[in-house]
């Protein structure tokens, strides 16, 4: 992991179980804060050239700070995860696209949501890529990779979960519907939308109201949208 906010975040989420840090040599008040950081959660700092820190993180813009942290853990299915308190399950039909799956991994965090699923093939792999776009947010999130996303929506069902899809041809409009209960958001990826194996899985279809001179949303913005509209509508006063 390397960056300064996904650095923080890895600190935050798994303190001493964190292997190391490694911080640039040189006078920066922020390097040295991110390093006391670190002594204070009981994680060795140690300091390293700038181009040892180019050969750590292969290339990646790294801000004079790396950090080895434990594995993330990537859970199979859903079954370990109990519906008490109507949870949220953000589901991501094969998104490719490491920024857009970072991003829509950070809102999730930002709202709470119980897990983020999708499918093993045809995804965006948890690349350096996905882990700076999530800023760090992804060492606190449930992550879920299933063989099969239809199949995975189906046992989700049976379980009594409401798995709402995302389409922009929908009668309803998300806003319109009752979002209380165990749910399931479901979005498309970035060029074809939901899978019809995908579509056929869904309890319902809904759209997000917008223009009709724009035919669709990033998924990223899509899915922070639907996720503000479940929170707004669970909590009213604070949303």
């Amino acid at each position: 992991m390397c960056g300064l906010q996904p650095v923080r975040e890895v600190i935050r989420a798994h303190g001493s179980r964190t292997l190391r840090v490694i911080v640039e040599h040189g006078d920066s008040p922020t390097l040295d804060a991110v390093a006391r950081f670190a002594t204070d959660h009981a994680i060795p700092v140690e300091r390293a050239s700038r181009a040892e820190l180019e050969r750590l993180a292969s290339g990646a813009r790294h801000q004079g700070v790396v950090a080895f942290a434990p594995d993330l853990v990537v859970h199979s299915s859903t079954a370990a995860i109990g519906l008490e308190g109507a949870p949220l399950f953000l589901c991501l039909d094969e998104l490719e696209d490491p920024q857009n799956f970072g991003a829509i991994v950070r809102s999730a965090v930002a709202f709470s949501a119980s897990a983020i699923v999708w499918p093993a093939h045809h995804s965006a792999p948890l690349s350096a890529a996905t882990f700076r776009a999530s800023a760090g947010a992804i060492e606190h999130a449930t992550l879920v990779r299933v063989p099969a996303l239809p199949t995975e929506l189906a046992t989700l069902k049976e379980r009594g979960v409401e798995v709402i899809g995302l389409d922009a041809d929908a009668k309803h409009a998300l806003a319109d519907l009752e979002l209380h209960g165990p749910l399931a958001i479901v979005v498309g990826s970035e060029g074809k939308g939901l899978r019809k194996p995908v579509k056929q899985a869904c309890t319902r279809l809904a759209r997000l109201p917008m223009s009709r001179s724009i035919g669709s949303l990033n998924a990223s913005v899509a899915a922070a949208i639907a996720l503000y509209e479940v929170t707004r509508q669970r909590r009213p006063s604070e949303a």
